[in-house]
């Protein structure tokens, strides 16, 4: 997979596009009766010529193929050095192919360098026709209804699912399409050990812990921890986030005001007690701040550990270095209380969002709307696979994806989902790994960490001069 290297520098223009030889047969056809229509044709064919030279006169965008209404556009499309896109070049082949329009990349550094350079080419206008960037909170930060395309009114729209456009939505106006699959955040598991002692997948944390104990006497590792790489140790918190929501709907706005803190709010509370509890049950494997990512990864694909909290981005990496591997990787969402409540925590694509200012908006609709049609999505997978559910509808999984993203599936189908709390607040202290990692080797207990996060996102929304945080 093709994945954009640091260092490049931002503004330099590379081709999305594999250029056609040519502009095709159709696009052949379409200019020659273009051309015939100016000199004349035979008196037969006036009357269709007349109308399509009317079409053409008044920017019809019904026109037959779409190549006559973008032949020879190009877009310039500003994507961070992060994003891999194979996936993306293959449909933006395929637009050019049918519609004429080249798509050009610029590419930006990723992290706080990056989000600069997108302010500063917001601020002085300087923007690309398309932009690729995160959704959530990062993204309404940037003022959309000022610089980008609301495409609430167009009918593509309908096909995106409504956990997404919750994280690019703002004032009832959406911006967004989903530029990937989702991941999600939940607990990876190893089925032939399941299998081998005759579990099954929890539906409640009391299951789940149940499980635990069988595997810890089997003498398997319950559940990896890999602080040595301590930002691993968040995801038993931050994959709890669709029970918190279930059980406190209006937590993020809540939170984000200052009117709810993890300490003094139940559902967000058991978070971190949860992680209290795996560590004095005893399931963490020994050695846990020595062990790193990597070595979470060869524990759970060889059979030596049963479960790993774990954003499923990691299951590409699985498969380059364990191979067949996957195919005994399973997954399910972190549970809570109620087994017929079960959810799943996402964690949202980036968007594509348009230029509201571009003078080539309309062909950038037609990417965007080309890029989430079913053909589009076909091309995309054909180059992708997917490392969490579409957050699109009626998007069927390819037979090749992982079985780990087919789990995924029933949560989605059931809208058993949400996405996780830093798409929907800009708070996330950064400090919460040290704190878990505490609380994940017993020297915190559940509530104190609660209470130095919040003072650790306290300290953050007065940085950030959050209103309410005086």
């Amino acid at each position: 997979m093709k994945k954009w290297k640091k260092g490049l520098l931002a503004g330099v223009p590379l081709s999305f596009a594999v250029l056609a030889a040519g502009c095709g047969a159709g696009d052949n056809n379409g200019n020659e009766e273009v051309e015939n229509n100016a000199a004349g044709a035979e008196e037969t064919n006036v009357e269709e010529t007349n109308t399509n030279n009317e079409a053409a006169d008044n920017g019809n965008e019904e026109a037959n193929s779409g190549s006559e209404d973008f032949e020879g556009t190009t877009l310039s499309f500003l994507v961070d050095n992060q994003t891999v896109t194979d996936g993306i070049e293959a449909v933006a082949a395929e637009v050019e192919e049918q519609y004429g329009i080249t798509v050009e990349t610029q590419i930006r550094p990723g992290g706080t360098e990056g989000d600069n350079i997108v302010k500063t080419r917001l601020a002085t206008g300087d923007m690309t026709d398309i932009m690729w960037y995160n959704s959530g909170s990062l993204f309404k930060a940037l003022n959309p209804e000022e610089y980008f395309y609301d495409i609430s009114e167009e009918e593509f729209v309908e096909r995106i699912d409504e956990t997404f456009l919750e994280t690019v939505t703002v004032d009832e106006k959406t911006y967004g399409i989903p530029g990937a699959s989702a991941s999600a955040g939940g607990w990876m598991y190893n089925k032939e050990i399941y299998d081998e002692l005759g579990l099954e997948v929890p539906n409640t944390w009391d299951e789940l812990l149940e499980n635990n104990d069988a595997i810890k006497e089997a003498g398997y590792t319950p559940v990896v921890a890999s602080f040595g790489d301590t930002w691993t140790s968040q995801l038993v918190v931050l994959a709890d986030y669709y029970n918190v929501q279930l059980e406190h709907p209006d937590f993020a706005d809540e939170y984000t005001a200052n009117e709810a803190k993890f300490a003094d709010t139940p559902g967000a509370l058991r978070s971190f007690e949860k992680m209290q509890e795996l560590s004095e049950a005893g399931h963490f494997n020994e050695e846990e701040t020595s062990t790193t990512y990597e070595e979470g990864l060869r524990m759970l694909a060889e059979g030596e550990a049963a479960h790993y909290p774990m954003l499923t981005f990691s299951l590409p990496a699985l498969e380059d270095t364990y191979g067949d591997a996957i195919e005994n990787i399973g997954f399910f969402g972190q549970p809570g209380e109620d087994a017929e409540e079960h959810g799943l925590t996402l964690w949202m694509p980036g968007g594509i969002y348009a230029n509201k200012d571009s003078e080539n908006l309309e062909a950038a609709k037609k990417f965007m709307e080309f890029f989430i049609s079913e053909e589009g999505q076909e091309i995309y997978m054909e180059h992708m696979k997917a490392e969490g559910p579409y957050v699109l509808k009626d998007v069927e999984l390819p037979d090749d994806a992982y079985p780990a993203v087919q789990d995924m599936s029933v949560y989605l189908d059931e809208g058993k989902v949400a996405p996780a709390l830093e798409f929907l607040s800009p708070l996330k202290g950064p400090n919460l790994e040290q704190i878990l990692v505490e609380v994940g080797m017993g020297l915190e207990d559940a509530e104190a960490g609660a209470e130095n996060y919040d003072r650790d996102v306290e300290r953050q929304a007065q940085q950030l001069d959050l209103e309410g945080w005086e």
